[in-house]
């Protein structure tokens, strides 16, 4: 099973690390469970190595001066020193933002669940760079890496070093050489392929002073005569800090706790209050066993899955199509074995080391036949 040469780089990729193993039996794709002979080995859970970091003095000063204006900020919201045009604008940004993150940085160009028309790739360009979290071709490397090799030292936030590692602190120190390594292994050829991509990573440093910061701050104080405080604190650093920090509980808090209905040798969990904050990414342990469905969840609603409706309004109206989900049988038959499997080790539609039959078991729905 799945004895190819690149396969077999992947697991002596996965022995150099200096770590013990984390999951717990040797299944890799759904269609591997049903083989004849297949035993499922438990092993020893992962435990990350120690390990002297190098400080980013820089990232660390930023951070913190960042969320202490952003506590500023939300005090002032709370006691009423803003308007309310203001504080509904920081509400809208933060969805806008969200969504750049949610929609477009991860279901569409990282793990590739759904395919986009122009219009609504230049929207989620747009929304992604209010949230400025590097530019999109770096954060969807590092998002492959972290599937591929959730969990390990090549794992760019790996939780197994703890909450504040995984939330924020991966951030503060430079990339474990195992990080380094991984991000030249994983294909990254349909990024550089497209032009939205490659355009906000070329011209990314004005592209993030002036979405990120400078419109949010002139607009309220233009539009509606806000402060410059008020608009600079509640709109820019309060809504930026939030996004932030809601984009880091999907690395921390969904892979320490909740429930694993698909696949409890996995740190990756059913997290709901992550569901609820951002906007429908909490559904971790689905989402690892398969990255490729479009909903990010088994749920068939949007009562916490906020991005799920957004893509389904763009692909009603054109913009998006050929969104990819599994069947619930296949859902069902991973459920029944609930701990009995491993992550698969993919990072969406597309990546090379996806089964054959992975793929044809997806169910593509709004498909474009031009």
């Amino acid at each position: 099973m799945y004895t190819t040469s690149k396969r077999k780089q992947q697991m002596a990729f996965r022995e150099s690390s200096n770590e013990s193993v984390v999951y717990e039996n040797g299944i890799l794709y759904e269609n591997e469970a049903e083989a004849e002979d297949c035993e499922l080995k438990k092993q020893p859970r992962k435990i990350a190595a120690e390990r002297t970091f190098e400080y980013k003095w820089f990232n660390m000063f930023m951070i913190s001066f960042l969320h202490v204006q952003a506590v500023y900020g939300a005090y002032l919201a709370i006691t009423g020193h803003a308007k309310w045009q203001t504080l509904f604008f920081a509400y809208v940004l933060y969805i806008a933002s969200g969504l750049g993150i949610t929609a477009g940085a991860h279901r569409l160009w990282t793990h590739r669940t759904f395919e986009a028309k122009w219009p609504l790739k230049l929207m989620l360009v747009i929304f992604n760079t209010i949230a400025f979290q590097n530019s999109l071709f770096h954060w969807c490397r590092d998002h492959r890496i972290h599937h591929k090799f959730s969990d390990t030292d090549a794992d760019p936030h790996n939780a197994t070093r703890g909450f504040f590692f995984s939330h924020c602190g991966w951030l503060m120190i430079k990339k474990h050489p195992h990080v380094i390594a991984a991000g030249k292994r994983v294909d990254l050829s349909d990024l550089e392929n497209d032009s939205f991509v490659m355009f906000q990573k070329n011209h990314g440093l004005w592209m993030f002073v002036l979405f990120c910061f400078i419109l949010p701050t002139y607009i309220p104080y233009y539009f509606w005569n806000e402060s410059l405080w008020n608009s600079w604190l509640i709109p820019t650093c309060l809504r930026y800090a939030a996004v932030l920090n809601i984009t880091w509980c999907v690395n921390s808090l969904a892979h320490i706790w909740g429930h694993k209905p698909y696949d409890k040798s996995i740190l990756a969990s059913q997290n709901v209050f992550v569901s609820i904050i951002a906007l429908g990414e909490g559904w971790h342990n689905y989402h690892h066993v398969f990255p490729w469905d479009y909903k990010t969840a088994e749920l068939g609603n949007y009562r916490l899955n906020l991005t799920t409706m957004f893509i389904d309004f763009m692909a009603k109206i054109g913009w998006a199509y050929d969104l990819k989900t599994v069947n619930k049988e296949i859902v069902d038959k991973r459920k029944k074995r609930t701990g009995d499997s491993t992550q698969t080790n993919i990072w969406g539609w597309a990546d090379p080391d996806q089964s054959k039959s992975d793929k044809n078991m997806a169910k593509i729905i709004f498909k474009n036949y031009n």
